[in-house]
């Protein structure tokens, strides 16, 4: 669904660019609360930000067909939003969709404003408020949040489509009726949505098996430990027998030689797991997506691509400012063979997009660490 240059005009363009910015300043906020919860350090909440971000690059590349001549990819928000926050979510696909823009040329760079208002924000905020709400009236179960997973993403793919309409009718640029955009855009997104669901129910149920502690949308799913005490007894009554003593049983260590036992090594608290082995495998899965399954990816125009050839919008599309980029296409320059270029191209993408995001994720998360050290050295000592 990424809208080249020239559909939409200039001032709702500008316009969308505001809400965009907007947007991100308020997500920039929300996210240094959502990258320091649940006791996992910066140090790991970040790059596994950054890893979210990537993985959504790579299958994005991975176009499946939904109806003849006409394919669809993933938008990412619901699964972003799940997994690592709705404020983090709309970074995580900003991220994304810049590095499409500059290095790819796919998304036209004045519509940059449009298409973060339309994949990032809207697919985030709309995928998290039903997750959320699903969350609350299903059981309290791991398979529920799968389930509100799939339906989440199922419902913000046609969400968004009905805001590039609404975008459209305010400022587009080629002479078609808002109503037959409106059902062509979402009739293809509901199709496309479904693969959407399944892809976002399919990742998180797998984190969840694995590692449920990772997963923002479940956080507060596992019941608390609690402490039981043992109730004392009361004192005997006057002249009431005494109960006679009972032997303890003979210590393991007692029965055992006088050799000194080893120190057991204390198991880490579950805030604390490391998340290297998940960090690997997401950035394996996402190189096999982009390196290599994506050359089997459908090569069909995608849902607003289809709808803009049969309604005659792209006749308004203007040239990519950044066409001429080494990566065009998702293409290497010069590298004629097309599963070499395509899967170089794909693995590149894959390695920026992870850098950026990350850097971005652990300047956000040192700025909050930053902010509570100052609040922290501002008390006074009676506050102490």
């Amino acid at each position: 669904m990424h809208v080249p240059d020239g559909f939409i005009n200039a001032p709702v363009s500008v316009a969308t660019g505001a809400v965009a910015a907007a947007a991100v300043a308020v997500s920039l906020r929300g996210a240094r609360r959502e990258l320091g919860g649940d006791g996992l350090g910066g140090e790991r909440t970040a790059p596994l930000a950054g890893l979210v971000a990537a993985f959504i690059f790579a299958v994005q590349m991975l176009n499946f067909p939904v109806a003849a001549g006409t394919s669809g990819h993933l938008l990412g928000g619901a699964l972003a939003a799940i997994l690592v926050g709705p404020y983090t979510g709309v970074l995580c696909v900003s991220v994304v969709l810049l590095m499409q823009g500059v290095l790819f040329a796919d998304g036209g760079l004045t519509a940059l404003g449009v298409n973060i208002t339309d994949m990032a924000v809207t697919t985030t905020v709309v995928a998290y408020l039903l997750f959320r709400g699903l969350v609350k009236v299903l059981p309290r179960k791991r398979r529920s949040i799968t389930v509100a997973s799939f339906v989440s993403a199922l419902v913000s793919v046609p969400a968004a489509a009905l805001v590039f309409t609404l975008l459209y009718a305010l400022g587009g640029t080629a002479d078609v009726s808002t109503g037959k955009v409106l059902t062509a855009m979402v009739g293809v997104h509901v199709l496309i949505g479904i693969g959407e669901a399944v892809i976002t129910a399919l990742t998180v149920g797998a984190v969840i098996a694995v590692r449920p502690d990772l997963v923002y949308g479940a956080r507060g799913l596992s019941k608390p430990l609690e402490l039981k005490v043992a109730p004392v007894a009361a004192p005997a009554a006057p002249g009431a027998p005494r109960p006679e003593p009972v032997a303890a049983p003979v210590a393991a260590a007692e029965a055992a030689p006088t050799a000194e036992a080893e120190p057991k090594t204390p198991a880490p608290a579950p805030g604390h797991r490391s998340t290297k082995r998940v960090w690997l495998a997401g950035v394996a899965a996402a190189l096999v997506c982009a390196g290599g399954v994506s050359y089997y990816a459908s090569a069909s125009p995608d849902g607003l691509e289809k709808v803009a050839q049969d309604q005659g919008i792209d006749k308004k599309a203007k040239d990519h400012a950044a066409k001429d980029s080494p990566l065009a296409d998702y293409n290497v320059k010069d590298i004629t063979d097309a599963r070499l270029s395509g899967g170089l191209a794909g693995v590149i993408g894959v390695g920026a997009t992870l850098a950026v995001g990350t850097g971005v994720f652990v300047v956000v998360r040192r700025r909050r660490d930053a902010g509570e050290t100052a609040a922290t050295d501002d008390r006074t000592p009676q506050q102490v």
